[in-house]
């Protein structure tokens, strides 16, 4: 039941407590004597007594008091809280007939006794300290009874908040749960394999039992109530679970918020604005400690935020939460939509996503300020920071992936999402070349520019093999980045032989140079054996850039008609005539230990000037 059909049922329920008024009030006034006063409540009339009346009543008493010259017998009482239904109450108890406080009317009575001023200065035992009694020494002592309290004064505010009956039921709420929490801690204590003493996290689940008691109370309500009990000490996945049960039941998923581009009704209006108030109380109380609410609910709550157009405070303050726990994010997550419905706009949200990898690379930034260890420890893939980067950083390529077949994409915003993470987040390129060769797919009409822009995104030596092997044959790659593949190929693959040959002669210090490039310098050598393997691999290197340099060189005089081809026969008859040219120009062929072949005689003259050349500028 809405907020609308609920008013009607009470001016419904209103229009009926007026017609049977006066059938009710002659169930218990008294017969015999006639009545000599009129009450007039809310359109509902009472035939009353004044005598009853002005003994426990001092403002009926002073109304009488004012006109006892003109011998009053019609009073309106304007505006009494609680209704026609709370003064037959109020008058029951002039007349000395009993009734039943409950968690149901206490609040009322309490409005309306000090509205009437039913106090101990007109009567002893009198309406106000008996409703009183009742709250401190019943409700109080229950939470259900307390929260049924916040439920009735909802109506009665802001003299329940002066009558202290808000305030006394948030305080014992508070108080009991905290109260509870910390019996439930104590018995549910246990010892971590590090020897550290614990709460079980069973502890958590039996202690919170008034989490779904709490969800019926009105947002401003609910509020204070988080507000006290944070204040109290209550744990925080307590409050946040609290806080999820809440927005589970407030945040309805209607079809007028999902099609902003329909009328909505009043009606669609008044709930939207509501669900917007929700998110904006909700965003304000959660917890500050990391983990404290699920991931995921944070991402449900930014994308009702952005819907509802919330507030630009609380949707950075989402950002942020979010960016300081990314590396537990999942795909499904970072999928946001783009809820503005314009011709070029992307189908998910690209602007909100880059903001949030940039607050996370600034706490990443921040927590290596702060650490005293060395650059390398801090960057090792042991740290929790590099996990933590390494984790994202398969989520961001996932992620490109998945808008890459966005016809309205552009290159800077792919551009923008890819280069925000450093670069030693990323072990491994197959993700990041995945999502590039996706985008080249979908976005044909690229110029040459823009896929070299694209393609130097990525490291072609941390390409496994297999994405390798694709990356050689992939058309839609820039003619030097697949040079750049098949040279690490084929770096590849002697790095792999020589291993091999290594293992047969049993020969460690064999063929040095190349476990160097891991960093693993053999224990068993001495220092200048080190400095010296370093050298010739260093030496090595150079000849084949120098080669490499000569080649391309060759290789670039036959772009032009490689291009024609590749317009005329496409992939396969491309990918012949290329392999044909590359054999002819024998790119990465040089002399070897182990009986290679060596180039011819006029080759080699060339290849020794040029590489003398080049080595003594290197050198």
């Amino acid at each position: 039941m809405d907020r609308t059909d609920k008013q009607q049922h009470q001016h419904q329920h209103q229009i009926s407590l007026t017609k049977s008024a006066r059938q009710r009030c002659n169930e218990w006034i008294f017969r015999d004597v006639p009545s000599d006063i009129t009450i007039e409540v809310n359109g509902a009339t009472f035939s009353l007594h004044k005598f009853p009346l002005v003994a426990r009543s001092g403002r009926i008493r002073r109304l009488v008091a004012e006109h006892r010259d003109a011998d009053i017998s019609r009073v309106e009482l304007l505006n009494l809280p609680g209704g026609a239904e709370c003064f037959q109450l109020a008058a029951k108890f002039c007349y000395g007939i009993n009734f039943e406080i409950t968690s149901t009317n206490v609040a009322q009575l309490c409005c309306v006794s000090d509205y009437l001023e039913m106090t101990e200065d007109f009567s002893k035992d009198n309406l106000g300290s008996r409703a009183e009694e009742y709250l401190d020494s019943i409700v109080c002592k229950n939470l259900e009874m307390c929260v049924e309290v916040l439920q009735q004064c909802e109506s009665l505010l802001p003299l329940a908040d002066e009558l202290r009956v808000v305030s006394c039921c948030i305080d014992a709420i508070a108080s009991k749960t905290c109260a509870e929490q910390i019996a439930s801690s104590f018995s549910r204590l246990e010892y971590s394999s590090s020897g550290r003493l614990h709460m079980s996290k069973q502890a958590k689940c039996d202690g919170d039992w008034w989490i779904e008691d709490l969800s019926v109370l009105r947002i401003d309500m609910f509020q204070r109530v988080i507000t006290a009990m944070k204040c109290r000490g209550i744990r925080p996945e307590s409050i946040g679970a609290s806080l999820v049960s809440y927005a589970h039941k407030e945040l309805t998923k209607k079809s007028s918020l999902w099609n902003p581009s329909s009328c909505q009704s009043k009606v669609d209006s008044i709930s939207s604005a509501h669900e917007k108030l929700v998110v904006e109380t909700i965003v304000s109380l959660l917890p500050v400690e990391k983990l404290a609410v699920p991931i995921n609910f944070l991402f449900g709550l930014l994308r009702s935020a952005v819907m509802l157009d919330c507030t630009i405070a609380s949707r950075l303050d989402l950002e942020r939460r979010i960016a300081s726990q990314l590396d537990v994010a999942t795909l499904d997550d970072v999928l946001i939509p783009s809820f503005r419905h314009s011709g070029d706009n992307t189908l998910f949200d690209v602007d909100t996503i880059h903001r949030i990898l940039v607050n996370f690379c600034q706490k990443e930034d921040s927590e290596d300020d702060l650490d005293d260890a060395s650059v390398f420890e801090s960057d090792s893939p042991h740290s929790p920071s590099q996990t933590a980067l390494v984790k994202v950083a398969k989520l961001v390529d996932n992620y490109l992936a998945e808008i890459a077949p966005d016809a309205n994409l552009k290159l800077s915003k792919f551009l923008v999402i890819a280069e925000t993470l450093p670069a030693h987040a990323r072990t491994d390129h197959d993700g990041l070349y995945r999502a590039i060769d996706i985008y080249l797919k979908a976005h044909t009409g690229l110029s040459d520019l823009d896929k070299k822009k694209l393609s130097k995104l990525i490291d072609f030596q941390k390409l496994s093999q297999e994405a390798g092997a694709h990356a050689a044959q992939n058309e839609r790659l820039p003619l030097q980045s697949i040079v750049q593949v098949l040279y690490f190929e084929q770096l590849r693959l002697r790095n792999s032989l020589s291993s091999s040959y290594a293992e047969d002669d049993h020969k460690p210090a064999m063929h040095q140079s190349w476990r160097i490039n891991s960093g693993a310098l053999s224990a068993a050598m001495s220092p200048k054996d080190n400095y010296a393997s370093l050298r010739r691999e260093n030496r090595e290197l150079k000849l084949e850039l120098a080669r490499l340099r000569m080649r391309l060189n060759d290789l670039e005089k036959d772009h032009v008609c490689m291009k024609r081809d590749m317009a005329k026969s496409r992939s396969r008859k491309f990918m012949s005539s290329f392999s044909e040219k590359i054999g002819k120009i024998s790119l990465f062929r040089h002399s070897s230990s182990r009986g290679s072949s060596s180039p011819s005689k006029n080759s080699h003259k060339t290849d020794t000037k040029v590489i003398n050349r080049t080595c003594a500028s290197t050198e």
